[in-house]
C-alpha cells in the first residue's frame, strides 16, 4: 500500500507542476494588458508603464512564474490588481461559500443516485427500471441554470420556502446558511445524481454477469441480496471515479449557478476577475481549483486500493 501511495503522490506532484505551467503561460499570453485596461484607452504611456512597474508586470514572465509558484507553496497568492487585497484573503472568504455548496450538492447527489441506481439494477427491464432511467434521462437533458430558475420561481417566489438569492453569512448560524444554499445545491445535485445513478446501474449490471455473482445466486441468495452483499463493493470503482469528478465539477463549475443565485463564491470571483483582467486572481483561483481536482483524484485512487486490493498487488 505504501508503494502504491508513493507512486500516486509522485503522479500528483508532476500533474501540479505541469498544470501550473499551463495555467500561468496560457493566461499570460491572452490578449490585453491589465494596466491599460485599468487606466482606460486615454491613459498616457508613461502612466501605463508606471502602473505596470507597480503591479510587477514589467518583470520577465518566467521570473513572475517562479515568484508566483513560490508564493503558492507558502500560501501567498499575491495581491489583486483590481481590489488591492491579498488574494489568499479573497479566496478564503469565497471558499466558505463554494465548499459548503459543493459538499451539500455532492451529499444530495449521492443520497439520491446510489439507491436509485441499485433499485434500477435490481429490477432490470421492469417498470421500476424504466421509470428510473426515464427520470435520469430527463435530469441529464435539462440545463441546470434553467432548473435553478424554475426552483427560484416555485420555491422562493411563489411558496417562499427558501431564499431566492444571496448568502446569509456564517454569523447568522448554520440554519440560515443551509436555508440560503438549499436551492443552489439542489440545482447542482439533481443533474449530477442522474449521471451517477446511470453509472451505478451500469456498473451493477456488469458485475451481475460475473461468475461469483452466479455462484452467490446458486447458493440461494435473491438478486437483491446478491447485489447488496457481493455486487455493490465490486461495482464501486467506476462510481467512485464519478463521485470524485463530480466534487471537482461542483467546486469549480458552479459559476452559472452562483450567478443565478448571486452567491459570492469562487466561481463568481473568477468571473469578476476575468471581466476586470485581474490575471493574478484568475491564475491563483484556477490553480487552486486544479489542485482540488488533482487531490480529489488522488484520494479516489487511494479509495480504489481500499475497495479492490488487487490494485495494490499490481504495483
Amino acid at each position: 500500500m505504501i508503494r502504491y501511495t508513493l507512486k500516486r503522490f509522485l503522479s500528483l506532484c508532476i500533474s501540479l507542476a505541469v498544470a501550473s505551467l499551463l495555467i500561468f503561460f496560457v493566461i499570460e499570453i491572452a490578449p490585453g494588458d491589465p494596466a491599460s485596461f485599468m487606466l482606460g484607452i486615454n491613459a498616457q504611456p508613461d502612466t501605463v508603464a508606471a502602473l505596470r512597474a507597480e503591479l510587477g508586470l514589467d518583470v520577465p514572465k518566467f521570473e513572475r512564474y517562479l515568484a508566483w509558484t513560490q508564493g503558492m507553496l507558502t500560501g501567498d497568492f499575491g495581491m489583486s490588481y483590481t481590489y488591492r487585497t491579498p488574494i489568499s484573503q479573497m479566496v478564503a472568504d469565497r471558499l466558505w461559500v463554494s465548499l459548503p455548496l459543493a459538499l451539500f450538492a455532492l451529499a444530495l447527489s449521492t443520497i439520491i443516485a446510489l439507491p436509485a441506481g441499485i433499485y434500477a439494477a435490481a429490477r432490470r427491464g421492469k417498470t421500476g427500471d424504466v421509470a428510473v432511467m426515464s427520470a435520469t434521462q430527463l435530469g441529464v437533458a435539462i440545463p441546470n441554470f434553467w432548473f435553478a430558475m424554475m426552483l427560484v420561481l416555485i420555491f422562493a417566489i411563489k411558496l417562499r420556502w427558501f431564499a431566492g438569492g444571496g448568502f446569509a453569512g456564517w454569523d447568522k448560524g448554520l440554519g440560515a446558511v443551509m436555508w440560503s444554499l438549499t436551492l443552489p445545491a439542489i440545482s447542482l445535485a439533481l443533474p449530477q445524481a442522474a449521471i451517477l445513478a446511470r453509472v451505478m446501474r451500469s456498473a451493477l449490471l456488469d458485475v451481475m454477469n460475473e461468475d461469483f455473482m452466479r455462484t452467490a445466486r446458486a447458493k440461494g441468495l435473491t438478486t437483491t441480496q446478491t447485489l447488496w452483499k457481493h455486487g455493490l463493493r465490486n461495482a464501486l470503482i467506476p462510481v467512485l471515479t464519478i463521485i470524485g469528478l463530480q466534487f471537482s465539477f461542483l467546486l469549480a463549475g458552479g459559476i452559472i449557478i452562483e450567478q443565478v443565485f448571486y452567491l459570492p463564491g469562487l466561481g463568481r470571483l473568477v468571473f469578476q476577475a476575468i471581466s476586470a483582467r485581474d490575471l493574478i486572481v484568475v491564475e491563483s483561483v484556477v490553480m487552486l481549483l486544479v489542485f482540488a481536482v488533482i487531490v480529489v483524484n488522488f484520494a479516489v485512487d487511494l479509495a480504489y486500493a481500499t475497495v479492490d486490493p488487487r490494485l495494490r498487488a499490481r504495483t
